[in-house]
């Protein structure tokens, strides 16, 4: 999750089969998990960076959202886990949560990094 506005870092753009568009990746853990979705048989289309309209905390972005072959969407927030224990994440965090769940999004989870392996964390 990441502020709309978002110009730190250098930005990797990659053309994913099931995205409409050139997918923006910010950091190693999205550009990782991008590879990942791509190769799931369960994801029928990736959208990357998408805004999450009238959130409280300001004009934010949830990493990932997928279309699952069934139509059911899921969410994925890439976070470094060093970045886990500041409490503003945490509030990004929850708000990302809330805000998919009152769209009726089950699948929601964080995805971070551990010794070089992704891990998602539901």
């Amino acid at each position: 999750m990441r502020a709309s506005n978002f110009k730190g870092g250098r930005v990797i753009k990659k053309s994913l089969i099931k995205s409409q568009s050139t997918v923006k990746c910010y950091d190693k853990i999205q550009v990782s998990y991008a590879g990942i979705l791509e190769n799931d048989v369960d994801i029928y289309e990736i959208r990357c960076n998408v805004l999450l309209d009238g959130l409280d905390e300001g004009d934010y972005t949830s990493d990932f959202v997928c279309t699952k072959n069934n139509g059911e969407l899921m969410v994925r927030e890439c976070v470094f886990r060093k970045k886990l224990s500041l409490p503003r994440t945490c509030k990004l965090l929850d708000a990302s949560r809330a805000y998919w769940s009152r769209r009726g999004v089950t699948d929601w989870a964080i995805v971070i990094e551990s010794e070089g392996v992704l891990y998602e964390e539901k």
